[in-house]
């Protein structure tokens, strides 16, 4: 196929995109590969590597998870927005988006590798780093698409649809984790692996994707540079929109990234048992996420409005984290992380959609979709960098309580962001 003219997002209607035509079974693969990139990233990373930590060294599990949760983030930030626009200017019969789902598949694979073998905590930054890497090159290639290949008018059901299969991806994955032998640390590591690796090689043989005939203009250091930057003041919406997907991201990653030792230590299950407890948190928290994301999308699509969703879910969120924290037993906390997880199915049903229509362009979507998942992947740094100090406050054993404090303040800080887009309803 040729390459497809490109024109500025606010200057086409709601059902032109610059994709093809798509086969039958588009849509599922590129639900599934969402589906499949959560699987093994939210796994390893919520689940996986913490129960490593908390199996090898009890007493410094906190520390050693934000380290490696720090290293990955960076990983992240640096290869997100380069490998989008990387893609952007591929010129393959494979296509443009198509070599970088693959190839990051591949690579990402390597890294589960290397982690399921891991028994020091070096080991696990480098297959960490490895894992963010590839499957990076291919979450960035996969948003993409959703600029590509998916119309205006069915965006944000279509984002539903992905976000829905997020939340059951952290069900299946800490199911999965909870049901495998506490004594075969691999296939804690390999089976995730496997379902993200081969759930994205269905979508490279499902897509019928963009290839670039024209040479691109010759890279520039500058181009590296701007790679990472969108002027705040010319793109005044989009900046406002990143900065709510900062700000919330953050809020569920100060609770998320530290639930399994939130359930261990505060509320006293003992760590063999923790998993099966923590897959019961998330049960309670994606179910209550899956109806809300798919009745605010349908909601979102049908008025077209997308701010006032985004304030209902950050108020739902601020009083489920207040019951969290305050919880005295399992059963509290889970009605809480009910509340949470409808307050963050309400926010990813228009979320994705509210970015891709503050974009610029269409002929870098690759690349400022790239930016857009900066602000997925800078809370990753930022969170457990925050949250040394905060667990250390009091003195007195790891702080939950200024932890979950923390994500109510974001949470809020995130809602009022939407407040200055013009834009967007």
């Amino acid at each position: 196929m040729s390459q497809t003219a490109l024109d500025p997002i606010g200057a086409v209607g709601p059902d032109v995109i610059p994709g093809s035509p798509q086969p039958r079974g588009f849509l599922f693969a590129f639900v599934a590969a969402w589906f499949g990139l959560s699987i093994v990233l939210s796994t390893l990373a919520g689940a996986s590597i913490p129960k490593v930590f908390a199996f090898l060294d009890d007493d410094a599990k906190g520390l050693n998870l934000s380290i490696v949760a720090a290293v990955g983030g960076v990983v992240v930030i640096v290869i997100t927005p380069l490998f989008g626009r990387l893609s952007d200017r591929t010129m393959s019969r494979l296509g443009k988006r198509r070599p970088w789902i693959l190839g990051g598949a591949l690579a990402g694979a390597v890294g589960v590798l290397v982690l399921a073998g891991s028994s020091e905590l070096w080991q696990v930054i480098v297959g960490w780093a490895i894992v963010q890497t590839g499957y990076g090159a291919t979450n960035a290639a996969v948003h993409a698409l959703l600029a590509d290949q998916i119309r205006m008018s069915i965006r944000a059901r279509v984002s539903a649809a992905a976000s829905a299969a997020n939340a059951i991806a952290l069900i299946a994955g800490s199911l999965i984790i909870a049901a495998l032998p506490n004594e075969l640390q691999w296939t804690w590591f390999v089976v995730p692996g496997a379902i993200g690796t081969v759930f994205s090689l269905l979508l490279f043989f499902r897509l019928h994707d963009i290839v670039r005939t024209e040479k691109p203009e010759p890279w520039r250091w500058s181009d590296v540079l701007s790679t990472y930057w969108l002027n705040p003041v010319k793109y005044r919406d989009f900046f406002w929109a990143w900065m709510c997907r900062l700000l919330v991201t953050m809020s569920i990653l100060t609770v998320s990234t530290y639930l399994l030792f939130f359930i261990i230590d505060r509320l006293g299950v003992p760590a063999e048992d923790a998993s099966g407890v923590y897959a019961t948190v998330l049960i309670a928290f994606t179910l209550t996420s899956i109806l809300t994301t798919v009745a605010f999308g349908w909601i979102s699509d049908r008025t077209g409005r997308r701010k006032a969703i985004v304030w209902i879910s950050a108020l739902l969120s601020a009083a489920g984290l207040v019951i969290a924290a305050l919880a005295p037993d399992l059963v509290t906390f889970l009605i809480a992380m009910a509340l949470v997880g409808g307050a963050q199915g309400a926010f990813v049903s228009v979320d994705i959609a509210m970015m891709t229509e503050v974009l610029p362009t269409f002929d870098e979507a690759g690349k400022d979709l790239g930016i857009v998942s900066l602000s997925f992947q800078v809370p990753q740094v930022l969170v457990p960098v925050l949250a040394i100090p905060l667990l250390a406050i009091g003195g007195s054993g790891e702080n939950y309580a200024a932890l979950f404090i923390a994500a109510i303040v974001f949470g809020v800080l995130g809602g009022l962001a939407v407040l200055p887009i013009r834009s967007v309803r």
